[in-house]
């Protein structure tokens, strides 16, 4: 019998780094696998007492390792750390950004291989009792067994009897069925968690990026505006010399200010060449604009399938609860039935005895 309301796999410490994994053909050299750093997750499931390293690049599992009691975390640089899993015949690694992050995750891999560990040494107390307690019980199952009388051909009880017995075991399978369903929906629902983390952080710096892109148009702009009344200006008076000018001082200022305004004039074009790259630049903006829009499309993809899975989730909840009501009903079904058994072969047992008494009377009479 398991819970009706199943607990779900949750983080209790989550940290970013760059993941690798061991060529499996030289032993030696590390494979990255993820191109840039990821976030990588220790799980605990309450359901199975266990504890896992998750870390989801995507749509893939890059990391799915459960923690055992033999497993070390080894450090092998400032920070950078490794371990090896031995169901998935692999060794991970982790590059880590600062030494203090690599510090957190080796003491933290410390605390969960010691619960593993607890946790293995109460499973296996368990095993122990439960064997111990089969072991006594079973002797006693065998003489009453054997003390038992043979049931008669007695049809009604029996065909009960076995028509709870095959409910007993198709709802077994049945609970089966809906706990593995349980449990892919679970992972399911993980990874899109972990994309729509994801989708977020990239649709935020997006967003950052169009602003500062849209604040640094708007800036060339005023000063673009603002070089263009100065050239303006210059031109006037440029002008103005030219008409009422003279030879002398005049014509030495009138140099000064032609100088100024091919000064003007180059700076005025750089600053329009600037003003094209940022235009340019904000039409990759707008594409980006774009594919902001569309992880905005995926992520309400994303909470309408979670919402999705949550309603299948209660519908198995229920369903669970629905087949652990009709085991119990089948099991006082059968309870029923073997005590109508018991009653039958009682009564059966008591005319056996009138039967046996009579005969031995009959073989007196016989007799004399």
């Amino acid at each position: 019998m398991f819970p009706l309301h199943r607990e779900r796999e949750q983080p209790i410490f989550s940290t970013r780094a760059h993941v690798f994994q061991i060529d499996p053909a030289t032993k030696r050299n590390w494979i990255p696998a993820s191109k840039h750093a990821v976030t990588v997750s220790f799980f605990y499931d309450a359901n199975r007492h266990a504890y896992r390293i998750i870390s989801v690049g995507g749509t893939k599992a890059i990391i799915n390792s459960t923690i055992s009691h033999n497993m070390t975390f080894t450090k092998t640089s400032q920070k950078f750390g490794q371990w090896a899993d031995s169901r998935a015949n692999t060794v991970y690694g982790l590059g880590f950004a600062t030494e203090q992050q690599l510090h957190q995750f080796a003491e933290r891999f410390k605390e969960v291989r010691e619960a593993a560990r607890l946790a293995r040494e109460k499973s296996q107390d368990k095993i122990e009792l439960n064997t111990a307690a089969l072991s006594i019980a079973a002797p006693q199952d065998l003489c009453d067994e054997l003390q038992s009388p043979p049931v008669m051909c007695v049809n009604g009880p029996e065909d009960k009897l076995f028509r709870s017995q095959s409910a007993d075991i198709t709802l077994s399978s049945e609970k089966e069925r809906i706990k593995k369903m349980l449990s892919e929906g679970s992972i399911c629902e993980m990874n899109l968690e972990s994309e729509l983390f994801t989708l977020q952080d990239s649709n935020a710096k997006l967003v950052a990026a169009l602003h500062e892109a849209n604040a640094n148009v708007e800036q060339w702009k005023k000063q673009l505006a603002a070089y263009q009344d100065e050239t303006e200006r210059l031109r006037d008076q440029v002008a103005d010399l030219e008409v009422h000018g003279s030879q002398g001082p005049s014509d030495m200022l009138k140099d000064e200010l032609t100088q100024s305004l091919e000064e003007l004039e180059n700076l005025l074009k750089a600053k329009d060449e600037e003003i094209r790259i940022l235009q340019s630049k904000k039409s990759n903006f707008h594409e980006l604009e774009q594919e902001r829009e569309e992880a905005i499309h995926r992520l309400q993809v994303v909470e309408d399938i979670t919402t999705e899975l949550e309603m299948r989730n209660v519908d198995l909840e229920r369903r669970v609860q629905n087949a652990e009501q009709n085991l119990a009903s089948a099991l006082e079904d059968r309870e029923r039935a073997e005590n109508e058994v018991q009653r039958v072969v009682q009564i059966l047992d008591v005319k056996i005895f009138d039967l046996n008494d009579l005969r031995q009377s009959l073989v007196k009479l016989i007799s004399k």
